[in-house]
């Protein structure tokens, strides 16, 4: 899979181990996971990094992954997972979205990672009905930036008792925003066990900052690559996994996006 990925250059899901690419099908399906998805790093045309989350489910648990790509001017599904969530599933395949247009085209437009919350309430999220009746609570969504130059966007939609994460954050490290002195600042966030995550000030001079290799963010901003952590060193309190994945704007480190179990 990581090599269909880097040879495809763009983001892959799997939904089905058995009889696809995914060539180590026997031990994932012993350990209980069911879908993967591929998400290729680039920086401009250079891979930096090929990034892969397995997941696992069964007919009580429901989530979705998506990979939503630009065709003839409007986001078409070009594939996703969606779990038990088979009428919000129906939903996906049914909707485009246009620039600016709920979360996929939100990060079309503004070439950044969105947050959203209560999605099954959201104005903003234009399939709120079905993902209130699936029980999807949390959407994340980042731009896929790609060599060929296409309009890619992944999202990872997420419901309470079958969290994909339980925190989700968002880092701003470009120089506009930070300056000339590498950092980064946790510009959006959320928490089960925090709440809001983002400056409680106006202006925010409470905004939390890192510089490289301090922490698990600081780490992707000093080699400019994903950081996984699985025995819950630096992670706050509680948690014992987080996944880090940088987002570029050409060669140039933009933002990075983590979240925890």
């Amino acid at each position: 899979m990581p090599g269909k990925a880097w040879e495809q250059r763009r983001a892959l899901v799997l939904d089905r181990f058995n009889g696809s690419c995914f060539i180590r099908h026997e031990a994932a399906e012993t350990a209980g996971l069911t879908c993967a998805v591929a998400l290729p790093i680039f920086a401009d045309q250079v891979l930096k990094a090929i990034l892969v989350v397995f997941c696992g489910g069964d007919a009580d648990h429901v989530g979705a992954i998506e990979v939503w790509e630009e065709r003839d001017g409007l986001l078409h599904l070009d594939d996703g997972y969606y779990g038990a969530s088979t009428d919000f599933a129906q939903a996906s395949k049914d909707v485009t979205f246009a620039r600016g247009q709920g979360l996929p085209g939100g990060v079309w437009s503004a070439r950044t990672p969105i947050l959203m919350r209560d999605i099954g309430a959201s104005q903003g999220f234009v399939r709120s009905d079905s993902a209130g009746r699936t029980g999807l609570k949390t959407g994340l969504g980042i731009p896929l930036p790609s060599p060929d130059g296409k309009v890619r966007v992944a999202t990872f939609l997420s419901a309470p008792n079958t969290p994909l994460a339980s925190r989700f954050e968002i880092w701003d490290a470009r120089e506009e925003r930070v300056g000339s002195q590498r950092r980064a600042v946790r510009i959006d966030g959320i928490c089960e066990r925090e709440g809001p995550l983002w400056p409680k000030l106006n202006p925010p001079i409470d905004i939390l900052g890192v510089h490289p290799w301090q922490g698990p963010i600081g780490q992707v901003l000093g080699t400019g690559l994903p950081h996984v952590v699985g025995n819950g060193v630096a992670l706050p309190a509680g948690y014992r996994s987080m996944v880090a994945v940088p987002i570029y704007r050409g060669e140039t480190l933009a933002f990075i996006t983590a979240w925890y179990l």
